[in-house]
């Protein structure tokens, strides 16, 4: 976990530093994988704001918050980050239960012939999956893709109750298929 602490307009405290570093360290339990995170903290007159980042896996939160004192503005912002991984974390368990509860799997499979019985020109089917299509919406596909290390998942679309597959681009985006 690396955890970046700038001051502006205010003197650098290696103990405000280290508390901002254990607030927002405390976070590494809701999250997996590599996390990094931001912290600014801002003194102007008698405002004093803490401004935090948290990327975690391609997952991007920010809280702002600005009170009489550092530490106190630290603590709102660490506790505004953590309700918003929590409500993050929520949703992943959700799109799971329901998609596991409500949905009637069908399962999707590949024939795969034998090598031999082909000519040699052909391409050949070096590998078989049978994979199960979940009812979902395309942004909980996107978000199931982005948290797992495959390069393709294949789902039902909720919306238009067909099979649809999307995959992981070279540029880091997402691609959606969907048949006609």
């Amino acid at each position: 976990m690396q955890i970046q602490v700038t001051f502006r307009h205010v003197e650098s405290s290696e103990a405000v530093k280290e508390y901002a570093q254990d607030k927002v360290g405390k976070l590494q339990k809701y999250l997996d994988g590599p996390l990094e995170a931001s912290v600014t903290l801002t003194v102007e007159k008698h405002r004093h704001e803490a401004d935090v980042n948290l990327i975690a896996s391609g997952l991007k939160i920010h809280s702002r918050e600005t009170t009489g004192d550092l530490f106190s503005s630290i603590d709102l912002a660490t506790d505004k980050l953590e309700k918003q991984v929590r409500r993050y974390r929520d949703k992943l368990k959700d799109v799971g239960r329901r998609a596991r509860s409500e949905a009637a799997e069908i399962p999707y499979t590949v024939e795969v012939l034998e090598a031999e019985s082909l000519p040699e020109e052909t391409p050949r089917v070096i590998m078989s999956q049978r994979l199960t299509a979940k009812p979902m919406n395309a942004d909980e596909a996107a978000m199931q893709l982005d948290l797992s290390e495959d390069d393709f998942l294949v789902f039902i679309n909720e919306r238009t109750e067909a099979l649809n597959v999307i995959y992981r681009r070279t540029d880091g985006n997402f691609g959606l298929i969907e048949p006609q």
